[in-house]
C-alpha cells in the first residue's frame, strides 16, 4: 500500500463516508454455483454517493504485468491519497478471460478499499423467509417483472404503486431480488417523482 504523506483529512472524511455506506446487494447470479453476488455495479452504488459527498473519489486503474493488475487510488479534494494494487491471474489467457478477471478484480479492490461488504442475505434465509407466504409462483414473479418493467418504460408510477399494493414486505423483498440494480435504481426514482 502507497500514500501521500499526510491522510488526516482523506481519514476522516472516509470514516464520514463509511457511516453512509450501505451493503452492496447481491443482485447477480452465477449459475455454476448457484449463488448471488454483489457485482461491480452494485459495489460502485453502494459507495458512490457517500464517497462524493465527503470529498473522496476513486480511480482504477491497470499496470503491465503477466496477469492482471488493478491499481486503485482513493482520492480526496485536499490532494491526500491511498493506494493498492491486486494481482490475478485469469484462468483463459484471451480477451474475454483477461477481461472477466479485471472486473473481478476492480470489484474486489474498490470493495476493500472504501469498506463495502455485500448485505448479508445468509441471515434473511434463515429467518423468515421461509414462511409460505414468502414463495410465489413464478408465473406471478415473472407477470410482476413484465408489468413492472413496461410502466417503467412509460414512466408511469400509478401503475407501477398499484402492481406492488398487494404484495406484503417479505414477499415485495422476493420480488425486488428479480430485478437488476439500474431496474430498482429506476423504479425508486419513479416512485419518488424524481
Amino acid at each position: 500500500m502507497k500514500m501521500s504523506e499526510q491522510i488526516n483529512e482523506l481519514a476522516l472524511a472516509l470514516s464520514k463516508a463509511q457511516g453512509q455506506i450501505k451493503g452492496a446487494l447481491k443482485d447477480s447470479s452465477n449459475p455454476f454455483f448457484k449463488s448471488k453476488y454483489a457485482d461491480l455495479t452494485s459495489v460502485w452504488e453502494a459507495c458512490r454517493e457517500p464517497l462524493t459527498k465527503n470529498g473522496l473519489a476513486v480511480t482504477q486503474t491497470t499496470s503491465p504485468s503477466d496477469g492482471v493488475v488493478v491499481v486503485t487510488t482513493l482520492l480526496h479534494q485536499s490532494g491526500q491519497w491511498i493506494q493498492g494494487e491486486l494481482y490475478m491471474k485469469p484462468t483463459k489467457d484471451d480477451p474475454q478471460g483477461v477481461g472477466s478477471c479485471l472486473t473481478y478484480a476492480r470489484r474486489y479492490a474498490l470493495a476493500a478499499m472504501v469498506g463495502v461488504a455485500p448485505e448479508d442475505d445468509d441471515a434473511n434465509a434463515a429467518s423468515a423467509k421461509t414462511d409460505t407466504n414468502v414463495k410465489i409462483a413464478n408465473d406471478v414473479k415473472n407477470k410482476v417483472h413484465e408489468q413492472s418493467i413496461s410502466c417503467l418504460e412509460k414512466g408511469d408510477e400509478h401503475g407501477l404503486r398499484e402492481i406492488w399494493a398487494e404484495f406484503d414486505a417479505d414477499q415485495k423483498v422476493t420480488l425486488w431480488a428479480m430485478f437488476s440494480s439500474q431496474q430498482r435504481t429506476a423504479m425508486k426514482k419513479l416512485m419518488e417523482g424524481k
